[in-house]
């Protein structure tokens, strides 16, 4: 871990700010009950940097860890699969996302050491490509904010005291999701589903939908991080949101290198099939051809003349050249011949 690097910035540069110039105010580190499911661990300072171990929150003032382990896959799969969902929005948009996972999200004081470390379940930066971007650790004040980071409350409960943190630090969207499949440590009374918690004049209100990613609500969020695979109505809506973005952009899937060299290969390979189907149809009339003009000189040369709708019965195709030849020879006219022929066809 990272968050224990140190820089030699004066008090002034390093006094973390939010994007409205205001300086951030550190709070004090909550009580051990403020993060249910997690244990505390005495941690120093001069620890930190070698922790290796998942933790919810690290406070410098008494050097306390709260560490949740084990961490399951109830807990896991949902926060990767968001990463995934962001993906296929991301091609669709025709421009990436970056996931940053459960990074640390690190507050320094005013000397520039840690002061607090907190990590996210997961971490999305909808346009890397004009962002501060994050180095080791995600560093208020120096790097950009996420645009949406994810906490998944499997056994734990982020409104006790990591969402009033991530308040105060100045997070523009916090998503809260309390995943279908059940856990025993949680209160019966918690029930499943997502909560977005968007920044509006320095406090977090709840939104129906993301501000960050317009037009996905809360409720289908939950629906793709919770289902076993997405569904059919899943990938219509992250082409839904995928499309608005870019539409704001003025990209689209043809902007994204995969995308683009799919819809090139299924172009060629459709012209090229089409070419063949093209070949094979135009054998098969030429043969049709061939096979009634020769019952057209048959019948002429037995004295028999044919009508010029004689060659649209598609009787011919139905009977084999065997049996056009025994009809033509045995036929008194051409009514006889096309009889003999529908007769073949049932």
């Amino acid at each position: 871990m990272a968050a224990g690097e140190t820089g030699s910035a004066t008090a002034a540069e390093t006094l973390p700010r939010h994007a409205d110039g205001a300086a951030v105010q550190p709070r004090a580190a909550p009580e051990a009950p403020a993060f249910p499911g997690c244990t505390p661990v005495h941690l120093p300072r001069a620890g930190l940097e070698r922790f290796d171990r998942r933790l919810e929150y690290w406070d410098a003032a008494t050097e306390t860890a709260w560490v949740c382990e084990p961490v399951t896959a109830y807990h896991e799969r949902p926060a990767r699969l968001l990463g995934r969902l962001a993906e296929r929005i991301a091609q669709i948009r025709g421009s990436r996302i970056e996931c940053y996972g459960s990074m640390d999200l690190l507050l320094r004081d005013d000397r520039g050491e840690p002061h607090s470390v907190m990590q996210a379940d997961e971490s999305l930066y909808l346009h890397p490509d004009r962002s501060r971007l994050p180095g080791a650790a995600m560093v208020i004040g120096e790097d950009d904010f996420p645009d949406v980071v994810l906490e998944v409350d499997h056994s734990t409960d982020a409104r006790r005291s990591k969402l009033s943190l991530y308040e105060s630090w100045g997070f523009p969207e916090v998503w809260v999701d309390v995943p279908e499949a059940p856990s025993p440590s949680r209160p019966r009374a918690r029930r499943s589903g997502l909560t977005i918690h968007v920044l509006q004049d320095g406090r977090y209100r709840e939104a129906p939908e993301s501000r960050a990613v317009p037009g996905w609500t809360a409720a289908e969020i939950h629906v793709a991080l919770n289902e076993p695979e997405p569904s059919e109505q899943t990938n219509a809506v992250l082409e839904r949101v995928g499309g608005v973005l870019g539409a704001r952009e003025g990209t689209g899937p043809d902007n994204d290198p995969l995308l683009r060299s799919q819809r090139r290969a299924g172009f060629e390979r459709g012209r090229l099939e089409g070419r063949a189907e093209g070949r094979a149809q135009g054998l098969n009339e030429g043969v049709q051809r061939a096979r009634v003009e020769m019952i057209r000189q048959l019948l002429r040369s037995r004295g028999i003349e044919v009508s010029e709708g004689f060659s649209a019965r598609t009787a011919f195709a139905a009977a084999s050249e065997a049996e056009l030849l025994a009809a033509a020879l045995a036929c008194t006219d051409e009514v006889d011949f096309l009889a003999t022929l529908d007769r073949i066809g049932r």
